[in-house]
Protein backbone atom coordinates (compact mmCIF):
# COMPACT_ATOMS: atom_id res chain seq x y z
CA UNK A 1 0.00 0.00 0.00
CA UNK A 2 1.38 3.40 -0.97
CA UNK A 3 1.60 5.93 1.84
CA UNK A 4 1.80 9.72 1.50
CA UNK A 5 5.12 11.54 1.20
CA UNK A 6 7.26 8.42 0.81
CA UNK A 7 9.44 7.18 -2.01
CA UNK A 8 8.16 4.23 -4.02
CA UNK A 9 8.96 0.87 -2.50
CA UNK A 10 11.16 -1.64 -4.29
CA UNK A 11 9.32 -3.89 -6.76
CA UNK A 12 7.83 -7.05 -5.34
CA UNK A 13 7.42 -10.42 -7.06
CA UNK A 14 3.96 -9.34 -8.21
CA UNK A 15 5.10 -5.84 -9.15
CA UNK A 16 8.32 -6.27 -11.09
CA UNK A 17 9.84 -3.66 -13.36
CA UNK A 18 8.22 -5.11 -16.48
CA UNK A 19 4.77 -4.70 -14.96
CA UNK A 20 5.22 -1.03 -14.06
CA UNK A 21 3.97 1.04 -16.99
CA UNK A 22 4.06 4.44 -15.28
CA UNK A 23 5.69 5.47 -12.02
CA UNK A 24 5.96 8.69 -10.02
CA UNK A 25 8.67 9.29 -7.45
CA UNK A 26 8.14 12.11 -4.98
CA UNK A 27 6.10 14.01 -7.58
CA UNK A 28 5.44 17.58 -6.44
CA UNK A 29 3.84 20.62 -8.02
CA UNK A 30 3.75 24.05 -6.38
CA UNK A 31 1.68 27.04 -7.44
CA UNK A 32 3.41 29.79 -5.52
CA UNK A 33 2.87 28.91 -1.87
CA UNK A 34 0.25 26.26 -2.66
CA UNK A 35 1.44 22.67 -2.88
CA UNK A 36 -1.13 21.11 -5.21
CA UNK A 37 0.60 17.72 -5.46
CA UNK A 38 2.90 16.82 -2.61
CA UNK A 39 5.58 14.10 -2.92
CA UNK A 40 3.29 11.57 -4.61
CA UNK A 41 4.87 8.18 -5.30
CA UNK A 42 2.66 5.75 -7.21
CA UNK A 43 2.98 2.82 -9.60
CA UNK A 44 0.51 2.06 -12.37
CA UNK A 45 0.76 -1.56 -13.46
CA UNK A 46 0.21 -3.16 -16.86
CA UNK A 47 -3.32 -4.34 -17.56
CA UNK A 48 -4.88 -2.65 -14.54
CA UNK A 49 -7.47 0.11 -14.20
CA UNK A 50 -6.13 2.39 -11.48
CA UNK A 51 -8.68 4.94 -10.24
CA UNK A 52 -7.70 8.16 -8.48
CA UNK A 53 -10.39 9.75 -6.33
CA UNK A 54 -10.74 12.53 -3.80
CA UNK A 55 -12.67 15.74 -3.17
CA UNK A 56 -12.35 18.88 -5.27
CA UNK A 57 -8.96 20.40 -4.61
CA UNK A 58 -7.36 17.06 -3.74
CA UNK A 59 -4.84 17.41 -6.58
CA UNK A 60 -6.27 14.84 -8.99
CA UNK A 61 -6.42 17.04 -12.08
CA UNK A 62 -3.02 18.53 -11.31
CA UNK A 63 -1.64 14.99 -11.08
CA UNK A 64 -3.14 14.13 -14.48
CA UNK A 65 -1.68 17.28 -16.02
CA UNK A 66 1.75 16.41 -14.63
CA UNK A 67 1.59 12.83 -15.91
CA UNK A 68 0.64 13.96 -19.42
CA UNK A 69 3.05 16.87 -19.77
CA UNK A 70 0.50 19.66 -19.49
CA UNK A 71 2.18 21.08 -16.39
CA UNK A 72 5.87 21.18 -15.46
CA UNK A 73 7.02 19.28 -12.39
CA UNK A 74 8.36 21.28 -9.45
CA UNK A 75 10.15 18.30 -7.91
CA UNK A 76 10.22 14.55 -8.38
CA UNK A 77 10.26 12.23 -11.35
CA UNK A 78 7.89 10.52 -13.79
CA UNK A 79 8.93 7.32 -15.54
CA UNK A 80 7.11 5.65 -18.43
CA UNK A 81 8.21 2.05 -19.05
CA UNK A 82 11.36 2.75 -17.08
CA UNK A 83 12.27 5.89 -19.02
CA UNK A 84 12.13 9.31 -17.42
CA UNK A 85 9.60 11.61 -19.07
CA UNK A 86 9.71 14.34 -16.45
CA UNK A 87 8.87 17.71 -18.01
CA UNK A 88 8.57 16.41 -21.55
CA UNK A 89 6.02 18.52 -23.47
CA UNK A 90 2.53 17.11 -23.87
CA UNK A 91 2.91 16.25 -27.56
CA UNK A 92 6.02 14.18 -26.84
CA UNK A 93 4.32 12.37 -23.98
CA UNK A 94 1.43 11.58 -26.29
CA UNK A 95 3.77 10.33 -29.02
CA UNK A 96 5.40 7.95 -26.55
CA UNK A 97 2.05 6.23 -26.01
CA UNK A 98 0.20 8.06 -23.22
CA UNK A 99 -3.23 9.13 -24.43
CA UNK A 100 -5.54 11.30 -22.36
CA UNK A 101 -9.07 12.60 -22.38
CA UNK A 102 -10.23 15.82 -20.73
CA UNK A 103 -12.90 16.88 -18.25
CA UNK A 104 -14.51 19.02 -20.94
CA UNK A 105 -15.31 17.54 -24.33
CA UNK A 106 -12.42 18.23 -26.69
CA UNK A 107 -13.60 17.52 -30.24
CA UNK A 108 -13.98 19.36 -33.56
CA UNK A 109 -17.79 19.74 -33.79
CA UNK A 110 -17.89 20.77 -37.47
CA UNK A 111 -15.86 17.76 -38.60
CA UNK A 112 -17.31 14.29 -39.02
CA UNK A 113 -16.65 11.64 -36.40
CA UNK A 114 -14.31 9.91 -38.86
CA UNK A 115 -12.43 13.15 -39.54
CA UNK A 116 -11.96 13.73 -35.82
CA UNK A 117 -10.38 10.31 -35.42
CA UNK A 118 -8.35 10.73 -38.59
CA UNK A 119 -6.86 14.00 -37.29
CA UNK A 120 -5.86 12.22 -34.09
CA UNK A 121 -4.28 9.35 -36.01
CA UNK A 122 -2.52 11.78 -38.35
CA UNK A 123 -0.81 13.40 -35.36
CA UNK A 124 1.35 10.27 -35.19
CA UNK A 125 2.91 10.83 -38.61
CA UNK A 126 6.64 11.54 -38.49
CA UNK A 127 6.12 14.92 -40.11
CA UNK A 128 3.19 17.26 -40.65
CA UNK A 129 4.73 18.76 -43.83
CA UNK A 130 2.53 16.74 -46.18
CA UNK A 131 0.34 19.36 -47.81
CA UNK A 132 0.25 18.03 -51.37
CA UNK A 133 -1.43 14.67 -50.71
CA UNK A 134 -5.13 14.43 -49.92
CA UNK A 135 -5.98 13.13 -46.45
CA UNK A 136 -7.74 10.07 -47.88
CA UNK A 137 -4.46 8.96 -49.47
CA UNK A 138 -3.07 7.99 -46.08
CA UNK A 139 -4.40 4.45 -45.90
CA UNK A 140 -2.83 3.52 -42.55
CA UNK A 141 -4.16 6.69 -40.94
CA UNK A 142 -7.62 6.02 -42.32
CA UNK A 143 -7.53 2.42 -41.13
CA UNK A 144 -6.59 3.55 -37.62
CA UNK A 145 -9.36 6.15 -37.65
CA UNK A 146 -11.94 3.57 -38.71
CA UNK A 147 -10.70 1.06 -36.13
CA UNK A 148 -10.94 3.72 -33.42
CA UNK A 149 -14.51 4.55 -34.42
CA UNK A 150 -15.44 0.89 -34.20
CA UNK A 151 -13.67 0.46 -30.86
CA UNK A 152 -15.54 3.38 -29.29
CA UNK A 153 -18.88 2.23 -30.72
CA UNK A 154 -19.47 5.06 -33.18
CA UNK A 155 -18.93 3.41 -36.58
CA UNK A 156 -22.61 4.03 -37.38
CA UNK A 157 -21.99 7.78 -37.04
CA UNK A 158 -18.89 7.76 -39.22
CA UNK A 159 -19.96 10.63 -41.50
CA UNK A 160 -22.05 12.64 -39.05
CA UNK A 161 -20.76 15.99 -37.82
CA UNK A 162 -19.43 15.49 -34.31
CA UNK A 163 -21.45 18.43 -33.05
CA UNK A 164 -24.72 16.73 -33.99
CA UNK A 165 -24.34 13.54 -31.95
CA UNK A 166 -25.41 13.31 -28.30
CA UNK A 167 -23.23 14.49 -25.43
CA UNK A 168 -22.55 10.93 -24.32
CA UNK A 169 -21.55 9.99 -27.86
CA UNK A 170 -19.24 13.00 -28.00
CA UNK A 171 -17.49 11.67 -24.90
CA UNK A 172 -17.21 8.30 -26.67
CA UNK A 173 -15.75 10.08 -29.69
CA UNK A 174 -13.13 11.79 -27.57
CA UNK A 175 -12.04 8.38 -26.30
CA UNK A 176 -12.03 7.18 -29.92
CA UNK A 177 -9.70 10.02 -30.80
CA UNK A 178 -7.37 8.91 -28.03
CA UNK A 179 -7.48 5.32 -29.32
CA UNK A 180 -6.59 6.53 -32.82
CA UNK A 181 -3.20 7.68 -31.50
CA UNK A 182 -2.15 4.08 -30.70
CA UNK A 183 -1.77 4.60 -26.93
CA UNK A 184 -0.35 2.07 -24.51
CA UNK A 185 -1.76 3.88 -21.48
CA UNK A 186 -5.10 5.69 -21.25
CA UNK A 187 -5.43 8.61 -18.81
CA UNK A 188 -9.13 9.45 -18.52
CA UNK A 189 -10.04 12.61 -16.63
CA UNK A 190 -13.66 12.39 -15.42
CA UNK A 191 -15.01 10.72 -18.59
CA UNK A 192 -18.52 10.41 -17.07
CA UNK A 193 -18.83 14.06 -16.08
CA UNK A 194 -22.24 15.54 -16.92
CA UNK A 195 -23.79 12.28 -18.10
CA UNK A 196 -27.20 10.87 -17.35
CA UNK A 197 -27.78 7.33 -16.14
CA UNK A 198 -28.16 5.70 -19.57
CA UNK A 199 -25.16 7.52 -21.03
CA UNK A 200 -23.06 6.59 -17.98
CA UNK A 201 -23.99 2.92 -18.32
CA UNK A 202 -23.06 3.00 -21.99
CA UNK A 203 -19.67 4.57 -21.30
CA UNK A 204 -18.93 2.24 -18.38
CA UNK A 205 -19.52 -0.66 -20.76
CA UNK A 206 -17.05 0.87 -23.21
CA UNK A 207 -14.45 1.39 -20.48
CA UNK A 208 -14.82 -2.22 -19.34
CA UNK A 209 -14.11 -3.39 -22.88
CA UNK A 210 -11.08 -1.11 -23.16
CA UNK A 211 -9.75 -2.29 -19.79
CA UNK A 212 -9.12 -5.72 -21.31
CA UNK A 213 -6.74 -4.14 -23.83
CA UNK A 214 -5.17 -1.13 -22.13
CA UNK A 215 -3.69 0.05 -18.87
CA UNK A 216 -6.04 2.79 -17.61
CA UNK A 217 -5.66 5.64 -15.13
CA UNK A 218 -9.14 6.84 -14.26
CA UNK A 219 -9.99 10.06 -12.40
CA UNK A 220 -13.70 9.99 -11.64
CA UNK A 221 -16.30 11.28 -9.14
CA UNK A 222 -18.89 8.62 -9.94
CA UNK A 223 -18.15 6.10 -7.21
CA UNK A 224 -20.41 3.41 -8.65
CA UNK A 225 -18.36 3.60 -11.84
CA UNK A 226 -15.09 3.58 -9.92
CA UNK A 227 -16.00 0.49 -7.92
CA UNK A 228 -17.26 -1.20 -11.08
CA UNK A 229 -14.13 -0.50 -13.10
CA UNK A 230 -11.11 -0.18 -10.84
CA UNK A 231 -8.59 -2.85 -9.87
CA UNK A 232 -6.56 -0.39 -7.78
CA UNK A 233 -7.79 2.69 -5.94
CA UNK A 234 -5.81 5.73 -4.82
CA UNK A 235 -7.42 8.29 -2.53
CA UNK A 236 -5.92 11.78 -2.53
CA UNK A 237 -6.48 14.62 -0.08
CA UNK A 238 -4.79 18.03 -0.02
CA UNK A 239 -2.31 16.96 -2.68
CA UNK A 240 -1.12 13.83 -0.90
CA UNK A 241 -1.98 10.14 -1.10
CA UNK A 242 -4.19 9.09 1.81
CA UNK A 243 -4.37 5.43 0.78
CA UNK A 244 -3.57 3.36 -2.31
CA UNK A 245 -4.05 -0.33 -3.03
CA UNK A 246 -6.62 -2.94 -4.08
CA UNK A 247 -10.14 -1.52 -4.06
CA UNK A 248 -11.46 -3.69 -1.22
CA UNK A 249 -8.46 -2.86 0.94
CA UNK A 250 -8.83 0.88 0.41
CA UNK A 251 -12.59 0.77 1.04
CA UNK A 252 -11.91 -1.01 4.33
CA UNK A 253 -9.28 1.53 5.43
CA UNK A 254 -10.29 3.35 8.59
CA UNK A 255 -8.62 6.53 7.36
CA UNK A 256 -10.68 6.45 4.16
CA UNK A 257 -13.83 5.58 6.09
CA UNK A 258 -13.29 8.51 8.43
CA UNK A 259 -12.41 10.96 5.67
CA UNK A 260 -14.81 9.98 2.90
CA UNK A 261 -16.93 6.87 2.97
CA UNK A 262 -18.64 7.14 6.32
CA UNK A 263 -22.30 6.28 5.84
CA UNK A 264 -21.87 6.34 2.06
CA UNK A 265 -23.43 9.76 1.54
CA UNK A 266 -20.29 11.86 1.30
CA UNK A 267 -19.36 13.28 -2.11
CA UNK A 268 -16.00 12.64 -3.67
Amino acid sequence: MTTPNTAAAAPTLSEDAAAVVLETRGLTRNFGGLVAVNAVSLRFLSGQTHAVIGPNGAGKSTLVNLLTGHLPVTRGEILFKGRTITNLPAHRVSQLGIGRSYQKTNIFPAFSCFENCRLAAQSRLSTSMRFVRPALAYHTVNEKAQAALEACGLARHRDRAAGTISYGEQRQLEIGMVLATDPQLLVLDEPLAGMGVEESEMLIGLLKRLASRYTVILVEHDMDAVFSLADVLTVMVNGTVLESGPVDMVRASQAVQDAYLGDGEEAY
